[in-house]
């Protein structure tokens, strides 16, 4: 499956939260794949289904060095997360061009429905969980750029549409 487009940061759905999945159904696994897929061609170690337009709780993360072990997530909400913070550059495909340092608790454990549709709960560690972080603020209609000062939002935003226009 092709790639899908991201949509802009000035789109309002990237900016309200994803409606919640009632049930893992053959629908919802061909979205994540087709997740996968994108997240591959980007590349990047996460997507959220809003950041496509598909306004549902889904996510996928795959920060292995390898690749190909992608988590499906639906419905992740955090239970736990350390009080140890890392920072790591964060940048979205929906704001392109730019990227922020952001600290995020370190490691986190996190409550989701798997492909199978049952409740798992899962510890990230690393960059594993600022992804796990970073898809989940999507889910809420939070970019990571929401996590920075009014002013530093605004000069990253204001430089990513003038790369954008060229």
């Amino acid at each position: 499956m092709p790639a899908r487009p991201f949509l802009p940061y000035t789109d309002p759905r990237l900016h309200r939260p994803a409606a919640p999945v009632e049930a893992v159904t053959e629908s919802v696994r061909m979205i994540w794949d087709d997740m996968i897929d994108t997240m591959e061609a980007m590349p990047g170690v996460g997507l959220a289904a809003p950041q496509i337009g598909i306004m549902l709780r889904l996510a996928v993360v795959d920060a292995s060095s390898r690749r190909g072990e992608a988590v499906r997530m639906a419905n992740p909400e955090v239970l736990h997360e350390s009080v140890q913070l890392r920072a790591h550059e964060e940048a979205s495909p929906n704001l392109p061009g730019v990227s922020a340092r952001i600290e995020r608790p370190r490691a986190v454990t996190v409550r989701f429905l798997n492909d199978q549709g049952e409740v798992e709960d899962r510890d990230f560690v690393g960059l594993w969980a600022t992804s796990v972080q970073h898809q989940i603020d999507h889910l809420n209609g939070r970019l990571y750029v929401d996590h920075l000062s009014p002013l530093r939002r605004k000069m990253l935003v204001a430089r990513s549409a003038k790369l954008r226009r060229g």
